[in-house]
């Protein structure tokens, strides 16, 4: 039952701070009690998923042994009741209240069945003696019955004087009595024979048959009665569903929460401060799922801070194999983390509430749908601009690399302006387009980080720590030798980059593709015939002056100001 909660909660995140704070409130005070999370722990290790053996008796399916475990369940009830009994936060005063010990239920089970019950009805043997005096007469007349031909047997051997007499029994004939054909002679006259063997005789007699209907028929009463009792059982349960429903619903809960204060305490965790305001402030955060699968202490924690203003848009930038992806999606989870009501792994962390987070992640098509890797790529990414918020965070991983260098390279410029102007939400940009770095100086809301390398004697050592900053590599050469691709190839790869680079870099040693694209917005292209019109035309045509602010329309006409300056100076003369 907790285990479905926990994925419930994942799946649906509280989106306002005061219940994240109840739940926060609550794993709080039992990160401080170890000994109560352990004995709670323990005794729900004992308690059967109530939420299905309550609806397989709603629907007529609860087997014998099913609602034996019910009732075992409601028997350890009051222990974890007195267990949460005097707690301070709000929420587990709540859930100790809400915890209905269902007593009439209970009692109506652990007086019905016997402790160890079988799966299936058919068994029968699962009614206490004692619960239902028809039953037991049932019972007795039952084993009477068997007892009764056990005599009947001894008897008829004496009287006959056949010592190896024997009473026997099949589902055609039912009871009878078997006798060699060495013994035939001694048979006596009032037996009825019944069928002939290859060695031996079987016959019946009119009081054996007699016995045998009795005996029968009260074995076959017995059962239909049990099973009668079983549907009783089962219908009183189904009435008291609502009830007991709510009762799993309440121990559900204080599994997830026991469970999220036993993994914080386990795991070092830090409460976080979740407010309204759409920011990220986290200290040495880690990788919840690496950093429980690594040996401890190897993980390298890492700061994040988004403000909301200057620190809008984190562009990732670095080598691959560098922890780009571990950094962004290691914040998702944080926020997702403390939404649910957890603490999250950092040392410190202050997380604003998100309406939503998305993701654009990973490399997959769906060729059924006629769906490149690409499309796919588009249509996820397509729906963050279109459905995103001011109060979203976006995470995005390698976004335009499933196309051309300069498609993908100017999808991803105008992905991040689109993020930037037109939605203003919280993100983080993975990327290998070092010409997105450029970006941090035409808005105000981008900051670069990249992923610190060290090189010695031609190795790459990864750091795994993000700084401030853009990178001027991406080592996939030397990813690709650590792969395991042949010397032959790295090398040539070495000359061919070498080459392109030469081609595409400034003096500098940055990409010219994107300086080359604004350069070309300042040159007037003039014809045989007539003057051109200023590109600059045509930019102040497209701009909505309801969407600037103040400061972006003083910007703009700062940068209109300067372009014209500049080819004034250009013109020929």
């Amino acid at each position: 039952m907790g285990s479905r909660m926990l994925a419930d909660w994942i799946a649906n995140p509280l989106c306002a701070v005061e219940p994240v704070n109840e739940r926060l409130d609550a794993v709080a005070e039992l990160v401080e009690a170890s000994a109560l999370v352990e004995a709670v722990r323990g005794m729900l290790a004992e308690v059967y998923d109530m939420e299905r053996l309550v609806g397989r008796a709603t629907t007529g399916r609860a087997s014998p042994r099913d609602l034996n475990y019910l009732g075992r369940t409601l028997a350890g009830l009051p222990k974890l009741k007195a267990k949460l009994t005097g707690r301070k936060s709000p929420l587990l005063s709540q859930l100790e209240e809400r915890l209905d010990l269902c007593p009439e239920t209970r009692a109506k089970l652990e007086a019905a069945l016997v402790d160890d019950c079988p799966l299936s009805s058919r068994d029968g043997e699962f009614i206490r003696p004692g619960f239902r005096a028809e039953l037991d007469e049932l019972r007795e007349l039952t084993r009477g019955g068997k007892q009764w031909i056990a005599n009947y047997q001894a008897a008829e051997a004496e009287r006959s004087k056949i010592p190896s007499l024997k009473v026997g029994y099949n589902k055609v004939f039912g009871y009878y009595l078997e006798v060699t054909h060495a013994h035939r002679d001694k048979v006596p006259a009032d037996y009825i024979r019944k069928q002939t063997l290859t060695g031996a005789e079987r016959y019946i007699t009119p009081e054996l048959k007699e016995y045998e209907e009795k005996v029968l028929s009260a074995d076959e009463k017995s059962k239909e009665l049990e099973h009668r009792l079983l549907i009783e059982l089962r219908d009183a349960v189904a009435l008291e569903a609502k009830r007991l429903r709510g009762t799993a619903a309440v121990l559900a809960e204080i599994d997830v929460l026991t469970g999220l204060a036993h993994l914080a305490r386990q795991r070092s965790y830090c409460r976080p401060q979740v407010v309204a305001e759409p920011v990220m402030s986290i200290v040495e955060g880690r990788h919840p799922v690496l950093d429980s699968l690594l040996p401890d202490g190897t993980f390298v924690p890492n700061d994040t801070q988004i403000d909301g203003t200057e620190r809008l848009i984190l562009l990732i930038t670095g080598p691959n194999m560098a922890g780009k992806s571990t950094y962004i999606r290691q914040v998702a989870l944080m926020a997702i983390m403390a939404q649910i009501g957890s603490f999250v792994p950092a040392k410190q962390a202050t997380i604003g509430l998100a309406d939503r987070i998305f993701a654009r992640v990973g490399a997959s098509d769906e060729l059924a749908r006629g769906q490149s890797t690409f499309m796919v790529e588009m249509v996820e990414t397509a729906r963050i601009l279109n459905t995103a918020t001011d109060r979203s965070l976006v995470i995005l991983d390698e976004i335009g690399r499933g196309t051309s260098t300069y498609d993908g390279v100017s999808l991803a410029w105008s992905i991040v302006e689109y993020l930037h102007d037109h939605i203003g939400c919280r993100t983080l940009f993975a990327t290998h387009y070092h010409e997105l770095t450029d970006l941090a100086t035409l808005l105000t809301g981008v900051a670069n980080l990249n992923v610190a390398v060290r090189e010695w004697e031609d190795q790459v050592v990864f750091l795994h720590q993000i700084i401030d900053g853009a990178a001027d590599k991406s080592y996939g050469i030397h990813v690709a030798r650590l792969a395991g691709v042949p010397r032959v190839v790295n090398d040539r790869a070495k000359e061919i980059m070498a080459k392109l680079e030469d081609e595409h870099l400034d003096g500098a040693g940055r990409p010219k593709i994107a300086r080359k694209e604004r350069s070309r917005a300042k040159e007037l292209q003039l014809t045989l015939f007539e003057a051109a019109e200023h590109p600059l035309l045509d930019e102040i045509r497209r701009v909505d002056a309801n969407q600037l602010t103040p400061l972006e329309a003083l910007q703009r006409i700062s940068r209109w100001q300067e372009q014209l300056t500049a080819a004034g100076q250009n013109k020929p003369r």
